[in-house]
């Protein structure tokens, strides 16, 4: 486990690395978009963008183009291109009447995906004729959408939604040229139509497709995960004994890591098909909360009697990350799994993680 010691950082809305992970842009949870270099066993903020009006909701960094995409509050969403030293931004026509909340580069990074809590996705792609990213709509959720996941065929769109459901839809656009997939389990359909739906007991706060795409993973505000095999539509929803997950990536075909309220990482396995719980991740012994003395003291435990309802209450968790994590990223990849992932939450803090062995 490593801390990345970041500039006065106090909340962490979203984070992305580029593809040597060697950069780290993040959001301090407002309209700024800080990039920061890795020197030596340091982390250096080198560029602060702040071309949004409101707090930044996603960030996501295309590995081959060297793109950033960025969506807001502000409703608007903006594509940046790095060219003479300078982060240069590209507005995109969106056509949302609500914030966005949420983008992500398809794999062929050729177009990506903006959930936004207008109950809708677009879909935007470079239209060349007039130099600019432009839209397609998805106007089939009754929420808000809180999470995209594009499947490895570059067509297939996975979102999950406050409505209680996770949705897989086609985003193939002619326009692009695309092959539209003959996938036995998803077939192929025109643009915006549903090609599977999931229900959830809650708010579908994240979901995941399996480095195959022959799995759908996704949590939910009433703490529970489940996991999909595309082919038989069957779901396995294991119900836990923490706080509500909120984020969550597939390490491999046979394991996740997802985290949330309880600020720790979990680890899920799967044997045969059949998933479950393996562990807690790397959990920070607890530290002591400093001692009043005198009539201070006396004042405290009536605070707190006031507040908590008890007598003695400690400002430190017995966790790393001190308050929730609401994202996850892979850091490092070999043989086509995720040795190493990052975490980061309303705690400020960056953490990277070892998977586990």
């Amino acid at each position: 486990m490593i801390e990345l010691k970041l500039q006065s950082v106090y909340s962490i809305s979203c984070h992305a690395w580029n593809a040597n992970k060697t950069k780290l842009a993040l959001c301090p949870n407002n309209n700024e978009i800080h990039i920061y270099t890795k020197k030596g066993n340091d982390w250096e903020r080198e560029f602060v963008l702040s071309d949004h009006d409101a707090v930044v909701t996603g960030l996501d960094w295309a590995p081959n183009t060297n793109r950033i995409v960025s969506s807001s509050q502000d409703r608007n969403a903006y594509v940046w291109t790095f060219n003479d030293n300078v982060w240069k931004p590209v507005l995109v026509i969106l056509r949302l009447s609500h914030a966005a909340t949420v983008v992500r580069w398809s794999p062929k990074e050729n177009k990506f995906a903006v959930g936004s809590s207008a109950k809708s996705v677009a879909v935007c792609y470079f239209d060349q004729d007039n130099n600019w990213w432009v839209s397609k709509i998805i106007k089939k959720h009754k929420s808000t959408v809180l999470s995209l996941a594009w499947h490895p065929n570059n067509v297939h769109l996975l979102t999950g939604s406050s409505d209680f459901k996770a949705r897989v839809f086609s985003a193939f656009l002619k326009e692009l040229q695309e092959v539209n997939p003959t996938d036995a389990a998803l077939p192929a359909k025109n643009f915006g139509e549903i090609l599977a739906e999931y229900v959830s007991g809650g708010w579908v706060h994240s979901v995941a497709w399996s480095p195959n795409g022959s799995q759908v993973a996704f949590v939910a505000h009433d703490s529970s995960i489940t996991f999909i095999d595309v082919a038989s539509g069957s779901p396995q929803t294991l119900r836990l004994n923490f706080l509500p997950l909120v984020d969550l990536v597939f390490i491999n075909e046979n394991s996740v890591i997802a985290a949330g309220h309880d600020c720790s990482p979990l680890y899920f396995t799967s044997s045969g098909g059949n998933w479950s719980f393996s562990s807690v991740i790397s959990e920070a012994k607890k530290a002591e909360a400093p001692k009043a003395a005198g009539a201070k003291a006396a004042m405290q435990k009536f605070q707190n009697l006031d507040s908590t309802g008890q007598a003695k209450a400690s400002q430190t968790l017995n966790t790393i990350h001190q308050n929730c994590i609401t994202w996850i990223r892979p850091a490092e990849e070999k043989n086509n799994q995720v040795t190493q992932f990052s975490t980061s939450g309303l705690d400020g803090k960056v953490i990277l993680w070892n998977v586990p062995a």
